[in-house]
């Protein structure tokens, strides 16, 4: 505020602002560079997931198939034991089921169950990148944990499937029917063997439209169930050419008579051996 000499009026020092044309400029700009630091984050954070994935994956892998075949070992082997498989896709993600149940005959003779396993995997919702949860449940009358189960509250009872883990790509759990594998199996009497397949690679879309992994990034494992069960060998009846004889017994060459001579040759009936030397010719002079 300044005081004029001659007159006494007062005159106000106006300072001019930003205009709303610099303003949207500054926010446009700290938009943009907002943006490219948070997608250069963001790419940061996916090259690290996939480098610790690819690092885990074969680990992960293990544990999850030596868990499984844990279960197939503990349920397997008896008569009332029933083995179910299904498969099929979700959200383009090749995803299986197994069901090992065991049941019994109570007091009215109902059939009741004893021991019941699944594993299943579905679609994580929450995850960005495509991928599965696989999941694990046990119902029956037996706790699996007798420190644990005991407990629990009403309302965990209600949420039977306990996720195992996250990130699967693949899983496919195929029968051994005979020399070929199928990918369904009624729930019924046990097949000889299971094969499990699993990855965590990062899968690609193919022509039908679905979602699948490369072979070499797949981890597989066979499963025998029950491998202690007898089996039945069937021998043909013919004879092994290489095969050794039984000492005891004589051979076909020593029940026909001998017809050679000492010397290889085959001997003439008149024909006297002495083991007098041969003559030899006298040389032409």
């Amino acid at each position: 505020m300044m005081m004029g000499t001659g007159r006494n009026h007062r005159r106000w020092d106006h300072r001019p602002g930003f205009s709303l044309g610099e303003m949207l400029v500054v926010v446009v700009l700290g938009s943009m560079i907002l943006i490219a630091v948070l997608g250069v984050y963001g790419r940061a954070n996916q090259a690290a997931d996939a480098v610790l994935r690819k690092i885990d994956s074969p680990s992960w892998a293990s544990e999850v198939l030596q868990l499984i075949a844990e279960d197939l070992g503990r349920t397997v082997g008896t008569e009332d034991m029933t083995v179910q498989i299904r498969n099929g896709f979700d959200s383009g993600l090749a995803r299986a089921e197994l069901v090992l149940r065991r049941t019994y005959h109570d007091d009215e003779n109902k059939e009741q169950t004893l021991q019941e396993i699944v594993w299943r995997a579905g679609r994580d919702h929450e995850s960005q990148a495509p991928g599965l949860i696989l999941y694990r449940s046990y119902e029956g009358i037996s706790l699996e944990d007798k420190l644990l189960d005991e407990t629990h509250e009403d309302w965990e009872k209600g949420y039977p499937f306990v996720p195992i883990c996250r990130g699967l790509t693949f899983f496919q759990i195929q029968a051994c029917k005979g020399d070929e594998l199928v990918d369904q199996w009624p729930a019924g009497a046990p097949p000889s063997g299971v094969k499990i397949t699993i990855s965590f690679a990062e899968p690609r879309e193919t022509v039908r439209g679905v979602l699948d992994v490369a072979d070499y990034e797949k981890i597989g494992r066979t499963i025998a169930i029950d491998p202690t069960r007898k089996i039945k060998f069937t021998l043909s009846g013919v004879p092994d050419a290489n095969g050794v004889g039984d000492p005891n017994q004589p051979s076909s060459q020593s029940k026909e008579p001998s017809s050679r001579g000492p010397s290889g040759g085959r001997q003439l009936p008149n024909e006297r051996i002495t083991n007098e030397p041969t003559p030899r010719p006298a040389r032409p002079r």
